[in-house]
């Protein structure tokens, strides 16, 4: 045994350079183990130093075979790192996988951590670090293999779980017809079939790059190495199983025999049932010391690859899975899993542990009788092994579990074989709450991939059931038979906000994991989501494995067409409308002394333009501002506050509207005490108690404005939709009086300009009663975009509507204009001649400077008709 070159944790390079040195043929027939007669066909044999544990190859005198050092071959050890060298020979099968011929190659060794060490150390170079060929490694908690053939830049690469603490055998096959294959303890972990281009592997003459780090502040691991072993042909599955079980000194029956190259005895018979008891044991006593999650899943991992194959009792059976699946379950309890199970190739090596440790219960479950199952639960799972004749299912299907809302079912038919068949169910219990933040280019799922930026999270339990040998199931999704998956959702509380949002698009797939790629990936291939809704889902499937409902929470946005265009409309209509609010502000200020702008209605408007004009001063420094940030956090405060201020004074022009035209009530000082209590008051209530329950509601989320995920947002919509409804009652009745008005008008003078009247007044109360946030209401759905840029222009350019037509098209402001003007004329005219009187009074009435009209107007502030209504608000 060597062990190799302490690396930085995450960057645990094994340096692989083979060499080409033969060995010395042992006699096959000398050996107690038919493995070791695989062991003697290696091109290429260094056992290194004996371990303890691990079998190594002997020649009839007792010696081990070892690699000869000659043709420019030799074991280079320094600086703690053991690196086989070999001469640059082109025609070696061993330096360029393209000289291999269809025999393929194979590459075996044996791997583990020795633990942390607090020193720094040289380590390898943790960028490109290759050989010519082949490269082994472990980074980031995951172990890979690489295979490349230079000569057309084609590359294998498969995925495995590293070693922990515990001797791990990794073997990898490699041929070109069938690709790369990756063997952990003897059983297939992950392949690589097909391969691809690849041009970054690295330069063809690169021997080695070595590098070192001096790092005080990191912790490094020292991993050991041991068995290094080539055969430049692919090992089959059995030879492989043999020499595994013989290196750890246990035979193994195989599935069947061995080339005819390799003459083996009858493997021993099958250790009785109590083989597994130490198992069971280990994994009692093991997890009263569990710590560090990563460590106790690849012991898990390992127990579960090197179960011996040996035939279980019903007994034993349940304790084996009771055990295991306390042991998984002790993990998930573990303080530090949290921040593990971010990681969902980690939760998912939990699935996929658990499923070979319930398979291998199954397949070696014995049973006399022609029905056998056990069931039972944990604090992960829900689990059922069964093992019967197909004649022993009675009714029309088989399900799991029989009882309760979540189940697989499979119809009777599709049990097609006359010999035993296992069945493995198991219901995950808090598994979904580990599957969230799935990306959608992760998965095999079309349909997610086209909204990479929504991710995606179970929403159901998983459920799993094997049956073996499979049933025969329908291949045509909308034949039979299929299997049924019934799941009830279990949605958490913002997924379900998130579902129910009216601006959100949800998306529910039927998923299954695909392990074949060796890890475990999301896809829908062969399911088909036939009804559900938010509670349940009910799919069918052409095949049985791990399923369970993902969602995908996708928002109605505009494409970025609208979204620049709709932006635009809103930057140059406030801009607009600010423009416009000061004019007026001022208008408004400087003829305050005159008597018909000091009334009740323009103080008002005064303070409806001044909330508006705040509201769209600060909603432009807004859209330059970070959301998340603290400024951001104030800004919709004060946001929050303004747009309130801006809706309730709209409120108080349908009420002063309202009780000039319909109804008179109250005095003026009554109702102005009234006006700002309502106008300013009011918001400032609903601001206070919705901060003080809701803070980091503000600001925290897309934009500077309230939360549409914590329900913050209905402190605004629903005073505004209450503003709303009001003025829209209180538009409709005035304006049905003013129709009036105006058919008795034409009736009386024969005006037909008299109609024109209603419209006016409809077109100038608009702006001050907040209606066009009507169109704000509709413009939520995503589709409505029309809406949405009605919406724009008009609540944009609400205050350019207040200065155009209570302002600048307002017969009185325009004759207290006139007047102001000649006041100011004869202010100047009475400084430079003393002789001329001065103006007496500011006081004026809209009807002496105005011209007297039979017709009526719709800022006169009387009627010639019938109807003696003070119409002068319109």
């Amino acid at each position: 045994m060597r062990t190799l070159l302490p690396a930085c944790r995450w960057h645990s390079w094994l340096l692989l350079f083979y060499c080409d040195f033969q060995v010395h043929r042992a006699h096959a027939g000398s050996q107690p183990h038919p493995g070791f007669a695989v062991l003697a066909s290696a091109s290429h044999y260094w056992p290194l130093e004996h371990v303890d544990g691990i079998h190594e190859l002997q020649d009839t005198t007792g010696d081990i075979v070892e690699g000869k050092v000659n043709k420019g071959i030799y074991l280079k050890e320094g600086k703690g790192i053991a690196l086989l060298y070999h001469g640059r020979y082109k025609g070696s099968c061993i330096s360029n996988p393209a000289q291999c011929g269809p025999e393929g190659v194979t590459f075996s060794f044996f791997w583990k951590t020795h633990g942390e060490q607090s020193r720094p150390t040289p380590s390898a170079y943790a960028g490109q670090v290759i050989s010519e060929g082949f490269k082994v490694s472990s980074s980031g908690g995951k172990g890979s293999v690489e295979l490349c053939r230079l000569d057309d830049s084609m590359r294998w690469q498969a995925s495995f779980s590293p070693p922990g603490p515990y001797w791990t055998h990794v073997l990898f096959t490699w041929k070109s017809k069938e690709g790369l294959k990756v063997y952990v303890n003897g059983t297939l972990s992950a392949s690589d079939p097909n391969g691809k281009v690849s041009r970054t592997y690295g330069e063809p003459n690169v021997s080695l790059v070595i590098g070192s780090e001096q790092d005080q502040s990191k912790r490094y691991e020292n991993r050991a190495f041991d068995e290094f072993i080539v055969w430049e042909r692919a090992l089959t599955p059995d030879e492989i199983t043999m020499y595994f079980m013989a290196a750890i000194g246990k035979h193994v029956a195989l599935s069947s025999p061995p080339p005819s190259s390799f003459t083996t005895p009858a493997a021993s018979a099958l250790m009785p049932t109590d083989a597994y008891y130490p198992i069971i044991t280990n994994l009692t006593e093991e997890r009263k010391t569990f710590q560090s999650p990563g460590i106790v899943l690849t012991y898990l991992r390992n127990v579960s690859l090197s179960l011996p194959n040996k035939s279980l009792s019903q007994e034993t059976a349940r304790a084996l899975a009771e055990t295991f699946l306390k042991t998984m379950g002790e993990v998930l309890l573990l303080p530090s899993w949290t921040a593990v199970s971010q990681d969902n190739t980690v939760v998912l090596s939990v699935v996929e542990t658990v499923d070979v440790v319930m398979s291998h219960i199954s397949s070696n479950l014995h049973t006399s009788e022609p029905q056998v199952a056990i069931t039972g639960s944990s604090s992960i799972a829900e689990f059922s092994v069964a093992k019967l004749l197909p004649d022993a299912i009675n009714s029309s299907h088989y399900r799991f579990p029989a009882q309760g809302n979540s189940y697989i079912q499979i119809p009777h038919e599709a049990f097609h074989s006359q010999a035993w068949t296992t069945i493995v169910g198991l219901f995950y219990h808090t598994m979904h709450h580990h599957l969230t933040n799935i990306q959608p280019e992760s998965t095999k799922i079309a349909e997610a991939a086209n909204y990479k930026s929504c991710l995606l999270s179970a929403a159901s339990s998983l459920i799993s059931l094997e049956v073996a040998p499979p049933p025969t199931l329908s291949q045509n999704l909308s034949g039979s038979p299929l299997i049924t998956v019934h799941l009830r959702h279990k949605l958490t509380s913002r997924q379900y906000s998130e579902a129910t949002n009216e601006s959100n698009h949800i998306f529910l797939y039927c998923a299954f994991l695909d392990f074949s790629s060796g890890e475990g990936v999301w896809s829908t291939h062969g399911c088909v989501l036939i009804e559900g809704n938010l509670g349940y889902s009910t799919c069918r499937c052409s095949h049985l494995t791990n399923f369970a409902i993902l969602m995908q929470v996708v928002p109605l946005e505009l494409t970025r067409g609208h979204q620049v265009a709709l932006s635009s409309i809103s930057y140059l209509g406030c801009s607009v409308s600010v423009l416009c609010l000061t004019v007026t502000l001022v208008t408004f200020a400087m003829l305050s002394s005159v008597s018909t702008i000091r009334n009740q209605r323009y103080h008002i408007h005064a303070n409806l333009s001044f909330a508006v004009l705040v509201a769209q001063v600060l909603l432009l420094i807004s859209f330059h501002c970070q959301p998340g940030t603290v400024p951001c956090q104030v800004l919709a405060m004060l946001l929050h506050y303004s747009f309130l201020s801006a809706f309730a004074w709209m409120l108080v022009e349908g009420l002063h509207l309202y009780s000039m035209v319909i109804k008179v009530f109250g005095s003026e000082d009554s109702k102005h005490l009234y006006y700002y209590g309502i106008g300013w008051g009011l918001p400032l209530l609903i601001c206070i108690i919705s901060i003080s329950s809701a803070m980091d509601s503000y600001g925290t989320t897309n934009n500077c404005w309230l939360s549409l995920q914590s329900g913050a947002i209905w402190a605004f919509v629903a005073p505004a939709l209450l503003v709303i409804v009001v003025n829209i009652s209180i538009l409709v009745a005035v304006t049905r009086v003013i129709s009036q008005i105006s058919a008795d008008n034409y009736k009386i003078h024969g005006d037909p300009s008299a109609f024109k009247l209603t419209a006016k007044a409809v077109a100038v109360l608009l702006p001050i009663l907040g209606t066009s946030w009507v169109f704000g209401v509709l413009a939520v759905n995503g589709q409505a975009v029309i809406f949405q840029y009605v919406f724009a222009v008009l609540n944009s350019l609400q205050g350019f509507f207040i200065f155009l037509f209570h302002c600048l098209l307002n017969s009185e402001v325009r004759a207290a204009f006139k007047h102001k003007t000649k006041v100011w004329t004869l202010t100047s005219s009475s400084s430079r001649s003393p002789n001329v009187k001065p103006f007496s009074s500011d006081v004026m009435n809209g009807t002496q400077l105005g011209t007297a009209s039979t017709k009526l107007s719709p800022w006169d502030k009387s009627s010639q008709s019938a109807h003696r209504v003070d119409l002068s608000p319109v």
